[in-house]
């Protein structure tokens, strides 16, 4: 059984199942994509960015973005649908961040875990130091 929530569009309260949107604005969603799918299959349109569709169909950004990173707009099919990196702003046809983005992160994330590695490895050296007992009595023969 679902449980109670407010829709993110229109803030109604709706029994929530799959969708975080009441089912008003979900057949407002499907007539949307309906719309921008129609003008999509006309061939002279296949090759339409963002902001085309936006201007051809009075269909918002946000809305186009979502159908893109839901894979229900491909951009195998339809080669100039791009949105923007999360970081960095860039065009891009798949995932949240572009690939110069992505290394940064890999770059930052790796250089991180080897100054934890020698951190750790420090401290070890350290704790052993620590415990060293040192006899500074000669032994009489």
């Amino acid at each position: 059984m679902g449980e109670l929530a407010n829709c993110q569009r229109c803030d109604t309260v709706f029994v929530k199942t799959i969708r975080d949107i009441c089912h008003d604005c979900y057949k407002q969603e499907e007539e949307a994509f309906d719309t921008v799918y129609a003008f999509l299959q006309k061939k002279k349109n296949r090759e339409a960015t963002i902001v085309e569709i936006v201007a051809a169909t009075e269909v918002s950004e946000e809305l186009i973005i979502k159908f893109i990173k839901e894979k229900r707009l491909r951009a195998s099919d339809f080669p100039k649908l791009a949105y923007p990196c999360e970081k960095c702003g860039t065009g891009i046809v798949t995932g949240r961040l572009c690939e110069s983005c992505a290394n940064d992160i890999k770059t930052d994330l790796s250089r991180h875990e080897s100054i934890e590695q020698l951190e750790h490895t420090r401290m070890k050296k350290s704790k052993e130091r620590q415990y060293a007992y040192y006899n500074l009595e000669r032994s009489k023969e």
